[in-house]
């Protein structure tokens, strides 16, 4: 079954809106690109595997944390070594501990016991290795997205990672094939956005030129709710970092930050300029932008190409409200020591 059925729109768009920039603003698939995949993948499929487990208590709490999860693993293909899901999820498991070899093996039995026959074990089994390795496109994990694609060309994981395989060989003609064929599976507008903006550029394309906004008729509709903000950066910041440099423009429940309500990417080339967020923004479906009351914004320049603040990185923030109706002014002026 394919990532789109498997995770449903909750993947896709954590994908698109974490991993995804990750991997648009450094070129290639980083170590922290690997992770947020494994993480989301992961997560996901942890919380699949316990709510439909019958042996697992309903109810609030009930849900056992990721050492219990593999102990319990562990124990259970003691007695049961053909269970192939139960290797599947040890794999999961190890990785979101960072056991990588552990991981690997534990995948590896999956894979033995599918006589190599499971795409989407051997893309797991490719995602392990690639973040064992800093996101570094090893010949056996490039082979193992190869042979996922040979048993199911359609698989949508497969597809991803085949581009990635494909771009990190300079076969950009390749990567541009098989993410079409991605596209034409029906992907949230959000995920067919960012990778058509990838296509074009491994096929040599201009970006699409934006059509002049027209007068509307007044309207009787309740607008959706959004915020404006205007971006600019101190003149210490902009003598401080290259015009490549990733902006993230980040919404944040400042009772709750993390995860992130809406990110949106941007380049520090294009500041000044005037940034609005909407519930098209939204990192998650069922947790609109519309649905929290006061926000904290955070606008991060980020010199390693990654939402995550490091030393170097350049940041501004403030605390606001949906109910802001003029356009709010944010200045990039904090350097993270």
């Amino acid at each position: 079954m394919t990532l789109w059925i498997v995770l449903g729109a909750f993947s896709l768009v954590a994908v698109a809106f974490v991993a995804w920039p990750l991997y648009r603003s450094s070129g290639r698939l980083s170590g922290l690109l690997a992770a947020a995949i494994v993480f989301v993948v992961a997560l996901s499929a942890s919380l699949y595997h316990f709510q439909g487990s019958p042996n697992v208590p309903a109810g609030a709490g009930s849900m056992p944390g990721v050492d219990e999860i593999v102990t319990s693993l562990e124990e259970r293909l003691v007695g049961t070594p053909d269970d192939i899901d139960g290797w599947r999820m040890l794999g999961r498991s190890y990785q979101t501990m960072k056991r990588y070899d552990d991981s690997i093996g534990a995948f590896e039995k999956a894979m033995a016991l599918e006589k190599g026959q499971n795409a989407d074990t051997l893309i797991a089994l490719a995602i392990v290795l690639l973040e064992q390795q800093g996101g570094a496109m090893t010949d056996r994990s490039s082979g193992l997205i190869e042979n996922a694609l040979a048993l199911e060309p359609a698989n949508s994981n497969a597809l991803f990672y085949g581009g990635v395989a494909a771009a990190s060989r300079g076969d950009t003609t390749l990567a541009a094939d098989r993410w079409e064929v991605l596209l034409g599976q029906e992907a949230p507008p959000e995920v067919r956005e960012l990778l058509e903006g990838r296509i074009r550029e491994w096929r040599g394309l201009p970006a699409p030129t934006a059509a002049m906004p027209t007068a509307a008729a007044p309207s009787a509709e309740v607008s959706e709710p959004m915020i404006t903000l205007n971006i600019s950066l101190s003149d210490e910041a902009r003598a401080d970092l290259p015009n490549d440099a990733t902006v993230y423009v980040i919404a944040r429940d400042p009772a709750q930050p993390s995860p992130p309500i809406a990110v949106t990417p941007r380049r520090l080339s294009e500041l000044p300029t005037t940034v609005t967020l909407s519930d098209r923004n939204a990192m998650m479906p069922g947790r609109p932008l519309s649905a929290f009351q006061d926000l904290e914004i955070i606008v991060r320049v980020s010199l390693s190409g990654t939402p995550m603040a490091q030393s170097g990185d350049w940041s501004g923030t403030l605390r606001t409200s949906l109910n802001e109706s003029a356009p709010v002014n944010l200045v990039v002026d904090s350097k993270v020591p």
